[in-house]
């Protein structure tokens, strides 16, 4: 029997990047007003690069969105002549517009009536906070990779939210959008997993979901399906 269903957040219940993208404009923006010479050196995506060059540095915080994305805005403000820079305020910008999200059509009212049936939980990679998403009513909790110390597809995040949910991981579906990261990482913590392929692609290969769905009502009809095979 089913007891529980984790969510991935990102592209999973809303499209990211847009909103990532509107959020490094914003952050530009701000910046622009406040430190010029850093927007004259550096465009948004140039920033956005220099998350990477600072994950390649410094691996043991690569999977912290939040510590990369203020650990850029520094470096960017050193290399741009500031020695002062007040990194807090900038990131709040970035991080207010960052979880300014549009949900799928279909996300609330699924949530609402599985959340009557299942526990749920959400799991991401990302830095999203479902509090000021509005989805804290849904989720009995939320799990990213600082929680965890590693992103999926490693086994910890998997391995925590089965031990906060109290339940084997049998027991768990786990619904995302990535092949790897959602789909095979969640497989091989032992969980049912459901690929959520909202765009129609291809799958890339490897271990393959136990469902593959187009949208959340169709979720519910897989659930409903597997329930009936165990009665």
């Amino acid at each position: 029997m089913i007891k529980a269903i984790t969510f991935d957040l990102d592209d999973t219940l809303w499209d990211i990047w847009p909103v990532v993208e509107r959020a490094e404009q914003l952050l530009q923006e701000w910046l622009a007003a406040r430190y010029p010479l850093i927007t004259e050196q550096f465009t948004p995506l140039e920033l956005r690069g220099l998350c990477s060059e600072i994950a390649v540095a410094y691996p043991a915080i690569a999977h912290d969105r939040t510590h990369l994305r203020k650990a850029a805005l520094q470096l960017a403000a050193r290399r741009s002549g500031y020695p002062e820079f007040d990194v807090e305020a900038a990131f709040a910008v970035f991080y207010t517009a960052r979880n300014a999200v549009e949900l799928f059509a279909d996300v609330r009212p699924v949530l609402a009536r599985l959340a009557q049936r299942y526990t749920l939980a959400s799991l991401s990679n990302g830095n999203a906070d479902v509090r000021l998403i509005g989805l804290d009513d849904v989720f009995t909790f939320s799990l990213n990779a600082v929680d965890a110390g590693a992103a999926k597809p490693e086994r910890q995040m998997f391995e925590l939210a089965c031990h906060r949910l109290g339940v084997p991981p049998a027991q768990i579906v786990h619904v995302g959008d990535d092949p790897e990261h959602d789909v095979q990482g969640a497989a091989n913590a032992g969980f049912r997993t459901v690929w959520l392929n909202r765009t129609g692609r291809d799958w890339p290969g490897g271990l393959t979901a136990d469902a593959e769905v187009r949208d959340l009502p169709a979720l519910e009809t897989v659930l409903a399906t597997w329930e009936q095979l165990t009665r």
